[in-house]
């Protein structure tokens, strides 16, 4: 049962109701990425307290937005068809939010999971259809993600141990960046710009890509 109730008649106190608790739609974020464990979601989510997170996936679970799912090594949390409908809505509320998005704050960081779903949001599948399939190779502090783009298709993975196969395409560009990649995105700053500041190091491939990745990338901040 939802933890609230609004006592409303209407679609939208329903979706609160179901989601509306705090951490529930971050958790949500994150499954949109992949089916997790709870230490992988604990790890995503560091200042959630144990205790909520049991909660969350608790709630989740009785409302059939998630399910666990055993498999050899343990359990997973993974959501239902009905929870991946929040797909839309989740990359909506990044685009709303982004508009808003400031400098970080000091202890903000950012995760694999999160910047995942970061680059689904500003993916902008009418300019990538028009241009030839380009794999990025981005460095974001600790880790690393793989965007390849394909058209109007984008597909994201982590890079890491055992995420290298033998005969897959190398990067056409793979490029270190930190919270300043907002700009770049946003179109505040332009790529020469972003290179010339340093807030993008190209590392191999053809740097004049930076430009098809602003423009396959792309969300407006506010006015």
């Amino acid at each position: 049962m939802a933890a609230r109730n609004y006592g409303q008649y209407c679609g939208v106190v329903t979706a609160v109701e179901l989601v509306g608790e705090r951490w529930a739609l971050l958790i949500v974020r994150d499954l949109l990425v992949g089916a997790r464990r709870y230490s992988d979601l604990k790890q995503g989510l560091p200042r959630i307290p144990t205790n909520i997170l049991s909660s969350r996936l608790k709630e989740l679970q009785a409302t059939g937005i998630v399910r666990r799912v055993p498999l050899a090594h343990g359990l997973v949390y993974e959501l239902t068809e009905f929870g991946r409908g929040l797909e839309d809505v989740v990359l909506a509320l990044g685009r709303w939010g982004f508009q808003a998005m400031g400098e970080p704050a000091e202890g903000d960081i950012i995760t694999p999971d999160s910047m995942t779903i970061a680059f689904r949001t500003a993916f902008q599948p009418d300019a990538a259809h028009r241009l030839p399939a380009t794999v990025y190779d981005t460095h974001l502090g600790d880790f690393a993600l793989r965007l390849h783009v394909d058209r109007d298709h984008l597909n994201v993975l982590r890079l890491g141990p055992g995420n290298a196969r033998p005969g897959t395409r190398g990067a056409d560009l793979a490029f270190a960046a930190g919270p300043g990649i907002r700009g770049l995105i946003s179109g505040e700053l332009s790529p020469a710009d972003a290179l010339a500041q340093k807030t993008v190091r190209v590392l191999s491939g053809d740097g004049a890509l930076l430009e098809r990745f602003a423009g396959t990338f792309h969300l407006e901040p506010a006015a």
